[in-house]
């Protein structure tokens, strides 16, 4: 009955939440998880956030009573604790024993509803989380709170914001397991004289205000914007840099190829200029050799009296032709008074050659004093 009439108002209202519009569709699903979160059904109760159990969960006393794996009944005698009972069975005095909490030692998860908060840095936002606890002690949960469920959530909600307080708001998007850890320890020494064991406790969302919203998207595009000019910065240096060391490596490639390319040129320059150096003293050898052997055959020659007859008629031609080659460069030439005489003339060279010989043979001896 009561969702018909609620879709029927939901046909054309609009609801609006933390100033974001929200359609018709999303309303209805958020009454409709209202309105069966609101009713009972058996042991368990709905908040907004999910199931909770409810506190404190009695038991008929049916003399021979039965308790379910996982549970433990709190037995009181004339009003009086009298004992806890563990899975099985037992009897119970009926009218005088009365079964007054049935416990679920399982672990169980209680929600936090989304709490306003103020950080550090003077941000408002809203926190939601769950905490997840468990029964080890059937005695203190029964008479340690008048009810622990309800203790524990309104402990986790105060904790929690008193946590937020001492951080910033990038500390608290950015460490949320610190937080965890912190809200979590509170939890612990506040809830061991009823019973109860934080196993852990952890955030499931953290919503800032609107505007600090549209900061923060602003502020992560500002940022995507940075990394992108960083990262195109640092690829252009890398691209000048590596162009650089490319053309570092070509001038220094071409470099050593010069150098190589002088070197061999200076090797190749130096052993032309030796061979032709040895060439050279070769061939000077073999002229030495040569007119050493023709002087020599001209001695022999001349030792002889034929050869000196034949030395001087070569010295007279020669001293003919000379007088020729000096009438054709000169038109005037001075001659010694018989220049005319032959005999003169031979006498003349007999002259010239006797002086030579004697030079010759002088030459000759002083080599050999010297060879010996």
């Amino acid at each position: 009955m009561l969702l018909n009439r609620a879709n029927k108002v939901l046909k054309t209202i609009y609801t609006k939440r933390n100033n974001v519009l929200i359609n018709k569709n999303q309303t209805s699903l958020l009454l409709r998880r209202h309105l069966a979160y609101s009713s009972s059904y058996g042991n368990n109760s709905y908040s907004r956030g999910g199931m909770t159990e409810r506190w404190p969960l009695p038991k008929t006393n049916t003399i021979l009573n039965i308790v379910p794996q996982g549970q433990q009944f709190v037995v009181e005698r004339m009003g009086k604790f009298h004992s806890v009972e563990q899975s099985g069975w037992f009897f119970a005095i009926p009218f005088v024993d009365a079964i007054t909490y049935r416990i679920d030692m399982r672990e169980k998860a209680i929600e936090i509803e989304p709490q306003p908060a103020i950080t550090r840095d003077n941000v408002s936002l809203e926190v939601s989380g769950n905490v997840f606890i468990q029964f080890v002690d059937a005695h203190k949960a029964a008479y340690g709170s008048f009810n622990p469920l309800y203790a524990v959530s309104q402990n986790a909600q105060s904790a929690m914001r008193a946590a937020i307080g001492k951080l910033e708001l990038d500390e608290i998007l950015h460490a949320r397991q610190q937080l965890n850890d912190k809200v979590a320890a509170a939890l612990s020494e506040a809830s061991e004289p009823w019973g109860i064991q934080i196993k852990r406790y952890e955030i499931t969302e953290i919503l800032p205000d609107r505007q600090i919203q549209i900061a923060m998207d602003k502020q992560a595009v500002a940022e995507r914007e940075r990394r992108e000019q960083v990262l195109g910065a640092e690829g252009l240096k890398k691209a000048a840099v590596l162009e650089s060391e490319g053309i570092k490596q070509k001038l220094q490639n071409e470099s050593e190829g010069e150098l190589i390319k002088v070197r061999n040129e200076a090797l190749a320059e130096k052993e032309k200029r030796v061979l032709e150096a040895e060439g050279e003293a070769q061939a000077i050898m073999a002229r030495a050799e040569a007119q050493a052997k023709a002087i020599s055959l001209v001695g022999d020659a001349l030792a002889t009296e034929e050869g000196q007859i034949a030395a001087q008629l070569e010295m007279a031609r020669e001293y003919v032709e000379m007088y020729g080659d000096m009438g054709q460069k000169s038109n005037t030439i001075m001659f010694q008074k018989d220049a005319g005489d032959v005999n003169a003339l031979l006498a003349q060279a007999a002259t010239v050659f006797n002086t030579s010989s004697i030079q010759a043979a002088n030459f000759n001896n002083s080599n050999e004093k010297n060879d010996e």
